[in-house]
């Protein structure tokens, strides 16, 4: 019987406005699209790995508006169990979206009752997640919530897989109970100290995972878009994962997709390349469609896409 994978994060209703490119500070741009969509890190991880055929549940809260019916309508849909998606009073968590016809996005966030999930939370679903056979985290939650996710999970011997999203320097006791770390670009810069403006090569990559890893996450997976991602492993991987090659209609979420891929993978008895290669595939179908959950594609899907694409 397969263990499921336990999220603890974030549920959004996404807002997005598609213009000819992402607006320059102080810059008012005429529209082209506006859409809106369920979101948030944790909600869009745990969709994509429903829709991947795996068994998960999500820890969060949404808030008592007219949003938040829907949104845990949506992730029930999506089949995942929402049993531990609770109401708090007040707003539901929304992001504002801008797209550029390129595909690149700029986000702000208002966490609304996604700010209202605490280490509570964690105690009062204990149950739930000492069954779990992984748990995914992000940090579109309070930190100190991260904290005691991140304890139970060495306490309990269960793989953490953190997505450390928005970018920020992060404690000790929470890095050191992290199974896997997944920073994209930007974010590998911030937890590494380097210039905003630095680009992140194979060789930078290679030098960040080997300092993240002395910071107590037991593996690292940097995920770096067109460029691929590049894995290290306690065992002694050192390598980049190709990516493939696609036309980008909408990049939202497709760090989230390569993190859902990645787990069950995982969770499939796959090695950390082979994980990689289903977790890139599924990030690459994702971003050729618009919306966050709604691009998560069915396993289906995934094996129909690696058949016929090499990265």
């Amino acid at each position: 019987m397969l263990k499921p994978i336990v999220v603890m994060g974030s549920v959004n209703l996404d807002l997005v406005a598609t213009a000819e490119h992402v607006p320059l500070s102080g810059e008012t741009l005429t529209g082209t699209d506006f859409a809106t969509f369920h979101g948030g890190k944790g909600a869009n991880q745990a969709a994509a790995v429903a829709k991947l055929g795996y068994p998960v549940s999500m820890i969060a809260k949404v808030g008592t508006d007219d949003f938040g019916p829907g949104l845990r309508q949506a992730l029930r849909k999506a089949g995942v169990d929402v049993r531990a998606v609770e109401s708090a009073k007040g707003s539901s968590g929304v992001a504002l979206i801008s797209i550029g016809h390129d595909g690149q996005n700029s986000i702000v966030a208002v966490p609304g009752a996604n700010g209202k999930v605490t280490g509570r939370d964690v105690t009062k679903n204990a149950s739930l997640l000492r069954k779990a056979g992984m748990i995914l985290a992000q940090l579109e939650i309070p930190l100190d919530a991260m904290e005691v996710v991140a304890t139970f999970a060495g306490k309990h011997q269960i793989p953490l897989v953190l997505d450390p999203a928005p970018a920020r320097e992060l404690p000790t006791k929470l890095l050191g109970s992290t199974t896997w770390i997944t920073p994209n670009e930007t974010e590998t810069r911030v937890l590494c100290g380097l210039p905003a403006n630095e680009p992140v090569t194979p060789q930078t990559a290679a030098r960040c995972a080997q300092l993240l890893m002395t910071q107590g996450p037991k593996n690292v997976v940097i995920k770096m878009g067109a460029q691929g991602a590049y894995i290290a492993t306690a065992h002694g991987i050192r390598e980049m994962a190709p990516a493939f090659r696609v036309k980008a209609l909408d990049t939202t979420a497709a760090g989230d997709a390569f993190n859902a891929g990645f787990a069950v993978s995982l969770l499939g008895s796959k090695g950390a390349l082979e994980a990689a290669r289903f977790a890139a595939a599924v990030a690459a179908i994702s971003v050729t469609r618009k919306g966050a959950q709604p691009s998560m594609p069915t396993r289906r899907e995934v094996e129909k896409f690696l058949r016929q694409n090499k990265p």
